[in-house]
């Protein structure tokens, strides 16, 4: 990237919707939290081939957008991020967390550019492309927490065929406990890779072994998704995470020229 010539399709340059700056990508607001993440976790922005400019919400941490049940002061510390985002020039606006899916519908409306606030938004596509006999194995870090709001604003038919596991919840994960449990986690948040990943692979292939009409994984949490090439070795199933998400979402508004031949 560093050697490239410039784009010579480059040649004239206007202000766009009063950005501030340009060749900008996605525009991720976090939460106002203090924890690590391996690459590939949305919070880590070095794996990513892409430009990632982060937002904090700020106010907006991991006990009030997911535990406590009424979320509404949430809404204008996301707003606020999502607008700041939209100023600074960022092409789509995402998030950290599947459980910021509650303010899809709100952030689309306020802002002029694309908005994907949830893995979850993937699950509407995945099950046209997994077929009508087939579930949606929907693997978030607290099914406890995961409510019909969030499902229904990110365009989910709560009749429709999906199956919700709890990471922590249902099958136990120590080490997510350890970054997103306020119950238990240590006051210096940290993890270990390797054993996240065995129980984390664990958590799906027993949730598939339960649940033998699931036709793909879609992983809700943005903390998943670096195991995500793990658990599809392990299931034999396509798997849709925030890295998906991403892409597509990248993809959607900084489209690619086709270089080949005829």
């Amino acid at each position: 990237m560093i050697y490239q010539n410039r784009d010579f399709n480059i040649n004239h340059i206007r202000t766009r919707k009063k950005h501030t700056c340009y060749g900008m990508g996605l525009g991720i607001m976090v939460l106002d939290d203090a924890y690590p993440g391996f690459p590939g976790d949305v919070r880590n922005a070095s794996a990513f081939p892409y430009p990632i400019q982060y937002e904090v919400a700020v106010g907006v941490d991991n006990w009030n957008l997911v535990w406590e049940e009424d979320k509404s002061p949430c809404r204008e510390p996301v707003l606020r991020a999502a607008k700041k985002l939209e100023q600074m020039g960022c092409r789509a606006i995402a998030a950290e967390c599947g459980y910021f899916a509650y303010f899809q519908k709100d952030v689309a409306g306020s802002v002029d550019v694309p908005v994907f606030m949830s893995s979850l938004l993937q699950v509407p596509f995945i099950q046209q492309v997994i077929g009508p006999n087939k579930d949606v194995g929907i693997v978030c870090a607290q099914k406890r927490f995961l409510s019909e709001a969030h499902l229904s604003n990110s365009g989910i038919d709560l009749n429709s065929r999906y199956i919700v596991a709890g990471a922590e919840d249902e099958y136990g994960c120590p080490e997510f406990d350890n970054l997103w449990n306020h119950e238990i986690r240590p006051a210096v948040p940290e993890i270990f890779y390797d054993k996240a990943e065995r129980d984390f692979v664990g958590v799906c292939r027993e949730v598939c072994r339960a649940h033998p009409t699931i036709g793909a994984l879609m992983l809700e949490c943005t903390g998943m998704q670096p195991f995500a090439r793990a658990v599809q070795q392990a299931v034999d199933l396509p798997v849709f995470s925030w890295g998906t998400l991403l892409d597509y979402a990248y993809s959607v508004v900084v489209h690619r020229d086709y270089y080949g031949h005829v």
